[in-house]
């Protein structure tokens, strides 16, 4: 049930972003009267799931989940129409309009895939609101969960007072930030220190085993769950907090490891909080110093401050409020992801054995549903898209644009077999991203 779940919230986000990309190009062209052939979910190739012709135009769903596109008459695309392109040039073709047109025409899928974002951030800061944990009011630091944060220099207990020189006011934006640093400053025994991050950080972070975690916040040992052989499924039931350990306190779940260590067969008292009450009774280790108690290592915003763990500042905003702050939100987005991108591109960070395709982008999104998780990738996929076709590659929104902007400050027209050569080119190059991408998911995959 829970990859249905994954997959059907996969497909609509994709399917929302492919259409609303393609709409942004198929909207000017049928305002500057240009002939729009196709509009597909989807690729068809050899054959289509659906497909319906109104007007001038066949609308459809491919059977090829990679994308979707419009055909434009005239317009040297994917589909290397070389027979039409042969003809003389029509009115209603893309080849025959001005090159400002042509530039908007090019231009609509990422405006839209960027006004989509803004969007979504807009509508989550209303519907949503800010809900957040100061970071000043984590008073014992975080709970470090990544080993190659920790080898990078970052211990548990330590509070993270800025990422690369920005300070962190907030517990959400460390983990955001640190994915992505050079440098922390750290407080640790009162004394600040900043500590320098390997420039493949991002890379020690993929093959350390632990991907979906670098610190976490600290807190109580609240039990989640038990192994088949454990001992203790009798005394101990979900939910139960473990607040002291053979006498002393126990202050967090990180600090379990170390005290259960060197307790084989032993039977140790304990003290657990159960809703309202306090009780006393026992964990039991086997003979190789093991409870078979799991614990929670993160826990919803509504049980936090439920157990009175950390204090969860919310703040409820009206519509015209939530304009400034889902604007702010998205150009937040594209710097992030501009910087993603240049570490990428850069080979000492590495960065680029983690890039991923379809199968990455999948496991994004939850188990469970949760609309505002939905919304919230969404608007991040939708930003990439919008970066992505950005690029100055031929057969990206990106590479047309290039040409067309060297055709309006030049006042040359590249030749059409020059455009035809591009495209291949462009496809190729593509292409081979694609199998790069996808071919990384399919390594990981294997290697796990």
């Amino acid at each position: 049930m829970d990859i249905v779940i994954k997959l059907s919230q996969f497909l609509l986000s994709l399917s929302l972003l492919i259409i609303l990309h393609e709409l942004g190009h198929f909207i000017p062209a049928k305002l500057f009267k240009t002939r729009v052939e196709k509009f597909y979910l989807f690729f068809d190739v050899k054959y289509s799931l659906l497909k319906k012709k109104i007007g001038e135009t066949e609308y459809g769903i491919g059977w090829l989940p990679l994308g979707g596109y419009v055909k434009i008459s005239g317009m040297i695309d994917e589909s290397m129409d070389k027979e039409q392109m042969a003809l003389p040039p029509q009115p209603w073709e893309f080849r025959s309009k001005p090159a400002w047109q042509r530039l908007i025409i090019m231009l609509g899928g990422v405006t839209v895939n960027f006004i989509l974002a803004f969007i979504i951030y807009i509508g989550m800061a209303f519907v949503y609101g800010d809900n957040y944990i100061a970071n000043a009011d984590l008073k014992d630091g975080v709970w470090v969960t990544n080993p190659a944060i920790e080898k990078a220099g970052v211990q548990t207990g330590d509070k993270i007072i800025a990422v690369n020189g920005k300070k962190m006011d907030r517990y959400d934006d460390i983990a955001k930030n640190l994915y992505m640093a050079n440098e922390v400053t750290i407080e640790r025994n009162n004394e600040e220190k900043t500590i320098k991050f390997p420039i493949n950080i991002i890379n020690k972070i993929s093959n350390s085993g632990v991907k979906h975690s670098l610190v976490e916040m600290r807190i109580p040992f609240i039990v989640s769950g038990f192994e088949k052989d454990s001992p203790n499924n009798k005394d101990l039931k979900t939910a139960d907090i473990i607040t002291h350990f053979d006498g002393a306190p126990l202050n967090y779940a990180d600090e379990a490891a170390a005290r259960f260590k060197n307790h084989e067969g032993k039977i140790v008292p304990i003290t657990i909080k159960r809703g309202d009450k306090i009780i006393q009774t026992t964990l039991k280790f086997n003979n190789k110093s093991k409870s078979g108690v799991a614990y929670a290592m993160r826990i919803p915003y509504s049980n936090i401050e439920k157990l009175n763990i950390y204090k969860v500042n919310r703040q409820k905003f009206g519509f015209f409020e939530s304009i400034p702050i889902g604007i702010n939100t998205g150009i937040n987005g594209l710097i992030d992801y501009g910087t993603q991108l240049k570490k990428i591109f850069n080979p000492k960070t590495e960065a680029y054995k983690e890039v991923g395709g379809f199968a990455a982008i999948f496991n994004v999104f939850p188990d469970s549903w949760s609309w505002e998780a939905f919304w919230s990738i969404t608007a991040l996929l939708s930003i990439m898209l919008g970066v992505m076709n950005l690029l100055p590659i031929p057969a990206l929104d990106g590479g047309h644009v290039m040409f067309l902007l060297y055709e309006i400050i030049s006042g040359k027209k590249p030749s059409d077999k020059f455009l035809e050569n591009a495209q291949m080119v462009g496809f190729v190059l593509l292409i081979a991203l694609l199998l790069f991408a996808n071919g990384n998911d399919i390594y990981k995959a294997i290697m796990k």
